[in-house]
């Protein structure tokens, strides 16, 4: 994450939370602009054109928001953005935001990685585990890796988690090797 979209994020974060905007909404609304902007070559284009004004770029932003619905504060991030000429970052504003209310509220991502498809149980169960390793609430991505063998390998943050069999028996040939 860059420091520029860090910065954005923080000030974006700071007027959603004094809002007591509900983040849930303000995140629909920020994947709806995404959709929007990934799906449109157009629209990356004429926000990237330096030719065009950037009071112009905003007229047209909010023309797209009638459709669209942002709250103002997601509206009025994008149109800094853009008088900013920094439009291009808007998925690195918006990964950046949601990783720091993510920390605000107290979760975690974490990575998990099985040799087998779970079930919702072994899920669930799973997801719990990870959450008191972790001592927070987690948002679990699940990952399929047969290599593994079995077992599970957990990422949170820079911290690696093995209980995988593959990783076991690589400790066991090192202390093997080592002694």
């Amino acid at each position: 994450m860059s420091a520029l979209a860090s910065r954005y994020a923080n000030a974006f974060l700071e007027v959603v939370t004094s809002a007591k905007l509900d983040t849930a909404a303000v995140d629909r609304q920020l994947n709806d602009f995404l959709a929007t902007w990934d799906g449109s070559a157009e629209l990356r284009a004429l926000f990237s054109n330096p030719a065009v004004a950037a009071s112009q770029k905003v007229a047209f932003l909010d023309t797209l928001n009638k459709k669209l619905g942002m709250a103002v504060p997601l509206r009025n991030l994008i149109a800094v953005l853009i008088d900013n000429d920094r439009i291009m970052s808007v998925h690195d504003v918006a990964e950046a935001y949601r990783q720091q209310m993510q920390e605000r509220l107290g979760i975690k991502q974490a990575e998990i990685v099985t040799a087998r498809e779970l079930d919702a149980i072994e899920r669930e169960a799973l997801i719990a585990g990870v959450g008191k390793l972790a001592g927070a609430r987690i948002e679990p991505t699940f990952k399929l890796d047969k290599s593994i063998l079995g077992g599970t390998v957990v990422r949170i943050g820079s911290t690696v988690y093995d209980g995988s069999v593959r990783g076991r028996l690589e400790r066991l040939r090192e202390e093997m090797n080592a002694g």
